[in-house]
């Protein structure tokens, strides 16, 4: 009787986990029940679909054509150079720049097979659909900053330049080493190494460690990120996030945007970032990281590694600023400039 009883609670154990592991089915945007549609979207070859949003000049008449990555938790609506580069800026140098929803996010369709290099084939099929000609350039913050790389592998050839601001970082990239990743990951509160812990070894554990309340789960997710003191003093200089971009960003379900995200960003890639050589061996085009040293999301000791060992990379490196620094005044101006002019 004894051991019935034990193994009907180890069958009922088993089934709460599983159950409790999996994630709810995505709300598509416009199936039944899903989200409405809103935005301007194509359709990709297989099928899926990105929702995209264009800023600045037009594309008939722009002379700088920018696609643009968000980050986490974000959406199209949040392009960083889109929305924050001065109008005189925009119209005098001809920029236009796209953003899109990336897999999962807003209104763009999840795609549950997503790598860095499924990534960057949609950018170049999105760039394609919109006629932005054979070479445009990209730019991405923080977790978009991966998908910029990605780019840099998959399809170099239709770059005129990059940008990486902020990048997030994968500690488990093979070209680090071991010590200096190590000591970097531990600069994380410890609920962040946990998390990325999870996402990197048990991918199929990572919405059932986000959203359980027996552990802390990501401070990011959770809305309490490891800033600065100069982020800090940018937040209060700005108004506050509307909630419904938050909601928007995730309302076709967090595991396929957020929790995607995580599991695609911190797991094991199929290039080293470290390896890549130069895109633009001829000069013809440029590609520039900017860090902050007082940055609590991206550790700066890694990003300086990248420099060094990556020369070909432009590295700016601003004392005393955080994550947030491109929504200073004036930055997005600066970085924008850089990469188009070559503007110290």
């Amino acid at each position: 009787m004894l051991k019935n009883i034990i193994l009907v609670l180890l069958i009922g154990l088993l089934s709460w986990g599983y159950q409790a592991a999996r994630p709810p089915p995505p709300k598509i945007c416009g199936s039944s029940g899903g989200p409405a549609i809103t935005a301007h979207r194509i359709k990709l070859r297989d099928g899926r679909h990105l929702a995209y949003k264009e800023h600045g000049v037009s594309k008939q008449v722009a002379k700088y054509k920018i696609i643009f990555f968000h980050g986490f938790g974000c959406t199209r609506h949040e392009a960083i150079i889109g929305t924050h580069m001065s109008p005189g800026s925009v119209e005098e140098l001809g920029v236009y720049v796209v953003s899109f929803d990336r897999p999962g996010y807003g209104e763009s369709d999840p795609n549950p097979k997503r790598t860095m290099k499924s990534l960057a084939l949609d950018v170049e099929e999105l760039a394609d659909q919109l006629e932005l000609g054979p070479k445009f350039y990209v730019v991405g913050y923080s977790m978009g900053g991966q998908a910029v790389w990605g780019c840099l592998k998959y399809i170099p050839h239709r770059l005129a330049g990059a940008t990486l601001i902020a990048p997030v970082i994968n500690y488990w990239w093979p070209g680090f080493p071991a010590n200096l990743s190590k000591e970097a990951y531990y600069q994380q509160f410890p609920q962040d190494q946990w998390a990325l812990r999870v996402a990197h070894y048990t991918p199929w554990l990572t919405y059932w460690w986000n959203t359980q309340k027996l552990f802390p789960a990501s401070s990011v997710i959770g809305g309490r990120p490891q800033l600065s003191h100069k982020d800090m003093e940018l937040i209060q200089q700005m108004a506050a996030r509307p909630r419904h971009l938050m909601l928007h960003a995730r309302q076709q379900g967090e595991f396929e945007s957020i929790h995607r995200d995580m599991m695609v960003g911190f797991g094991s890639w199929e290039f080293d970032p470290l390896e890549l050589e130069n895109p633009f061996p001829n000069n013809e085009g440029s590609v520039h990281i900017w860090q902050g040293d007082e940055d609590g999301l991206v550790p700066v000791m890694l990003q300086r590694y990248i420099a060094g060992k990556l020369s070909w990379i432009q590295y700016h490196e601003l004392p005393g600023a955080g994550h947030l620094f491109p929504i200073a005044d004036g930055m997005t101006d600066v970085i924008v400039k850089a990469l188009l002019l070559g503007e110290k």
